[in-house]
């Protein structure tokens, strides 16, 4: 199958914003005490890995997957298929995503981390569709602010493919 892609982030832009993203989160979390970096697999996982490098701390890390999308470009059932290993209660939880879209997912993530008492919770995120919100969360640092496109690469994918491009780009049908 081939898609045509539109670049919408390049590749030195997002590591870039990265970058930055790494020096904000830092100096956040400056004499804070442990970190748990909680990654939402599957597309967070470049971006976390590129973040993870740039602080100027070495958190604890650990994953959940939220799936909502499957094979399709339209979101649809949440599912919750893995959950943390750690023990965050009395720690500090950063939650990186890879994009915040209607917020379903990421409200239901956070109610679930919220009750087991970490001294904070904080959510990063490269992209945010703040313009699709159907449930009110916050994204305490975000990359890029997201055009009305379907994205893919740098984690995002559309039936599990384009995950590996290094950019963000728009998947226009």
């Amino acid at each position: 199958m081939s898609e045509t892609l539109r670049e919408v982030f390049g590749e030195a832009a997002v590591a870039a914003r990265v970058a930055e993203l790494g020096r904000e989160v830092s100096a956040h979390y400056a004499g804070a005490g442990e970190v748990v970096m909680v990654g939402v697999l599957k597309g967070a996982l470049p971006f976390m890995a590129d973040l993870l490098r740039a602080l100027s701390f070495c958190p604890v890390l650990d994953f959940v997957r939220l799936a909502s999308y499957g094979a399709g470009t339209s979101p649809g059932e949440l599912r919750f298929p893995m959950d943390l290993e750690t023990d965050i209660a009395g720690r500090h939880v950063l939650v990186v995503e890879d994009i915040v879209d209607t917020g379903r997912s990421l409200a239901y993530l956070l109610d679930r981390l919220a009750k087991r008492n970490p001294a904070s919770l904080k959510v990063c995120a490269l992209l945010d569709k703040a313009y699709r919100r159907e449930v009110d969360v916050a994204v305490d640092f975000v990359g890029f602010a997201a055009p009305p496109v379907f994205l893919v690469g740098y984690g995002m994918d559309v039936g599990e493919r384009l995950r590996r491009l290094r950019g963000v780009y728009e998947l226009v049908r």
